[in-house]
This record gives C-alpha cells, sequence and structure tokens, in this order.
C-alpha cells in the first residue's frame, strides 16, 4: 500500500472510532428497549452517522493529502493554495454553511494537515504509525503538532457555531465529537511514544 492509501485509511478507521465513540456517550431512548427490533433502526442510525461523520471529517484531509502530494511533485504553493480555497468554499456552499470566517478557519486547518501529510510523505515506513514516528521524532514534536491541529479545529467549531447558531444539541456535539478525538490522538501518541 503506498503512503496516500496509509494515510486516508487510517483517516478514515479515526473517523470511524470517533464516531462510534460519540454514539456510545449518547444515551438510548427508552423506546430502543421496549419496541422488539429497534436494534435494526439503531444499527442503521450508527451507520449513516458514521458514514456522515466520516464523509465530512475526510474532506478537509484529502484535501490537504492531495495538496501535499502537489506540493511534493514541485507544484507552486500559491496555485495549490488557490485550489484548495476553491474546493472548500465549493464544498461550504453545497453544504449551506459558507460564510468567510468559516471558510478561513477549514483552510487554516487544511494547512495544518498539508504540513503534517508533507512530513507523513517525506518520512519512512511500512504502517501509519511507522510514519508518524518517523516524521516527528519525539513525543513533543508529535505533540505541538496535534495542538496547532485541535486549534485549528477549535476554531471550525467556533465558526460553525457562529453560523448555525448555539443550540445547545450543536454544542454538545461538537464537545462530544472532540472529546472522542482528543481520546483517540492520546491513544495514537501512547500507541507512538
Amino acid at each position: 500500500m503506498d503512503k496516500y492509501d496509509l494515510i486516508m485509511s487510517a483517516e478514515t478507521q479515526f473517523a470511524r472510532e470517533v464516531t462510534l465513540g460519540v454514539i456510545v456517550q449518547q444515551p438510548l431512548s427508552v423506546w430502543h428497549y421496549l419496541i422488539p427490533g429497534m436494534f435494526i433502526f439503531d444499527f442503521l442510525r450508527r451507520n449513516t452517522a458514521i458514514s456522515r461523520y466520516t464523509k465530512h471529517f475526510l474532506f478537509p484531509r484529502k484535501l490537504a493529502l492531495d495538496a501535499a502530494q502537489s506540493l511534493r511533485g514541485g507544484d507552486e504553493k500559491a496555485a495549490v493554495n488557490a485550489r484548495v480555497e476553491t474546493q472548500i468554499g465549493d464544498w461550504l456552499k453545497a453544504l449551506n454553511l459558507y460564510s468567510w470566517q468559516l471558510a478561513q478557519a477549514q483552510r487554516a486547518a487544511v494547512a495544518v494537515l498539508t504540513e503534517h501529510y508533507l512530513k507523513l510523505l517525506e518520512a519512512d515506513g511500512a504502517t501509519y504509525y511507522d510514519l508518524l514516528a518517523d516524521a516527528y521524532h519525539s513525543r513533543e514534536a508529535y505533540e505541538a503538532h496535534l495542538h496547532a491541529l485541535t486549534s485549528s479545529e477549535n476554531e471550525v467549531d467556533q465558526a460553525i457555531i457562529a453560523q448555525l447558531g448555539a443550540s445547545a444539541k450543536l454544542k454538545e456535539k461538537l464537545l462530544l465529537e472532540a472529546q472522542q478525538v482528543e481520546l483517540r490522538r492520546q491513544k495514537i501518541l501512547e500507541d507512538i511514544f
């Protein structure tokens, strides 16, 4: 498996684990226990949630990975950044979420991810964890990347709240996702360093 596929596979698995972690944190209603066959609806709900979250989680990552691959291939940074900016704008408009603030936050997150993926594409290793270990060399270096990434993701979340309104349900959903992302990242950190 080449590095591009290795990275995308790891990111897809990460998104699935986050979604399942969020689902487990949300209690089922009484109806799920009283009505026979509700497990089928629960199964469908989980699959839909995994598919939706994975799709939205992977879009900026695939964009960043494609940008990193283009930069590594010799494309000009200005052209790559312009392409990224256009694709983010189109994506947000298709989701009816476009705002200048959210587009800027997404661009900043993609920039952090692009730098990260450039390191991974230049690293040596047979597994995703090998690539991370070779790219960052120390726990502190990887933690610095995670801090920058978390900060940029928090900016995206704040922009989403500003765009959609600060409902308690949205805040709870974003908080649960952020907590699960942090748990998964800490596990990766512990596994590697």
